[in-house]
């Protein structure tokens, strides 16, 4: 049994698609559709930056999207691979679960990066500037980060945004509850704690005015029926009903990615490789989580054609 997974912020780079582009119609179309949807030449911000450019939220969140569904479609209409007929489910990284809705069909693919970049946009404009952080725990596990995160708010936001693996766990909260989380990181035996280079605390419930641009956003682009089932973020459960993702993409925004829960809620059903489209950081990630679980990444024509001999 086989998953199909798509990557979150954190995985775009200058140059991200273009080897694809060049290469076929196929993902040139993605790209020129995602301008068209968005009034905006995002397809040369990622081929050429700047870097600033890119990695802003409201332009890497659709960016991210549009690399892995042209590499998709490339999978699809060049090597003839049909994602309904070769996978048994499909996740995303939190961004990436809206990737995963595109990609078995519950959104458009206009829908979707119009849909990201208000995402993105409502995201940064959640919290002012330099109020928010959020940081990267190395060689702690929920526990131990879950803890810390008590330990450290002292009447501020300072919660769990990511359970990643079994030894990365991210927290997002104020600035000031987040640095002393990483202050107290040895105090509860964890190795160490880095800041992340981001412009808002994605994950908690400081994110709430984005949750709520979220409902309204997709109370009138809700998502349609899917052909394979998602595992959700906020569950790490199974979803097949329309109205509960559209429910729980709005709880996205605050809660918890229970990344290493959903991986493991996968392994129980039976899912055996794990293939990534358009990113190499969910993979490394999964064979954390379960050293027995088969992974794949692809991202160039190269690695989509070994993919598609091995499907």
């Amino acid at each position: 049994m086989r998953a199909f997974v798509f990557p979150g912020q954190g995985s775009q780079k200058v140059g991200m698609g273009a080897e694809l582009a060049d290469a076929s119609a196929a993902a040139r179309e993605v790209f020129e559709e995602v301008d068209e949807a968005l009034s905006q030449s995002l397809s040369k911000i990622m081929r050429d930056g700047p870097e600033d450019a890119l990695t802003l939220t409201e332009n890497a969140q659709p960016a991210i999207m549009a690399n892995a569904i042209a590499t998709l479609r490339v999978l699809e209409r060049e090597f003839g691979v049909a994602l309904a007929d070769k996978g048994d489910c499909v996740a995303g990284h939190s961004l990436g679960e809206y990737t995963a809705l595109c990609a078995v069909g519950a959104f458009s693919l206009a829908d979707t990066a119009r849909l990201l970049k208000l995402r993105g946009q409502a995201m940064q404009a959640a919290v002012p500037v330099g109020e928010g952080a959020m940081c990267a725990l190395l060689g702690a596990d929920l526990e131990k980060a879950q803890a810390l995160a008590d330990a450290a708010a002292e009447g501020e936001v300072c919660q769990v945004a990511n359970d990643n693996d079994p030894g990365q766990v991210v927290l997002s909260g104020h600035k000031g509850a987040i640095e002393r989380a990483v202050a107290l990181v040895k105090d509860h035996g964890i190795k160490r704690g880095v800041l992340l280079p981001v412009s808002a605390p994605f994950h908690c419930d400081l994110m709430q005015p984005a949750a709520d641009a979220m409902a309204e956003a997709l109370a009138k682009t809700p998502p349609g029926a899917f052909t394979l089932p998602l595992y959700a973020n906020v569950t790490a459960e199974q979803v097949t009903d329309p109205a509960e993702e559209q429910r729980l993409l709005v709880e996205q925004v605050t809660g918890r990615v229970r990344w290493r829960e959903s991986v493991l809620a996968m392994r129980r059903a039976g899912i055996e490789h794990f293939v990534e489209l358009g990113g190499k950081v969910l993979a490394p990630m999964i064979g954390r989580i379960d050293k027995e679980a088969g992974t794949t990444s692809a991202i160039t024509m190269a690695d989509i054609e070994a993919l598609a001999k091995d499907l």
